[in-house]
């Protein structure tokens, strides 16, 4: 039997952006907390994969995307983030 799958989280950074820094630190701390079985992420750089950046839909960093769709295009609240990260994992 398969493992249930766990929800991919992206954040989608730019340089230069100071906002951005923050967003993938309260990714990877709510990774922490979670545990590392709960999610798994990455950092995307807009600039580098911006082919990936235009097909979710992101128009500004720092936005977030779980499991392929664009869930927020600012910086959420800890907790928004992290009941949404939870959400998808009840899918």
């Amino acid at each position: 039997m398969n493992a249930p799958a766990i929800p991919h989280v992206e954040i989608f950074v730019a340089p230069g952006c100071n906002r951005c820094g923050r967003s993938v630190e309260l990714v990877a701390s709510l990774h922490r907390e979670l545990g590392s079985g709960s999610f798994a992420w990455r950092r995307v750089d807009v600039v580098a994969e911006l082919d990936r950046a235009v097909a979710l839909g992101v128009r500004a960093t720092p936005s977030i995307a779980i499991d392929g769709r664009l869930v927020f295009t600012t910086q959420p609240s800890r907790e928004k983030l992290r009941v949404a990260i939870l959400q998808a994992n009840d899918e």
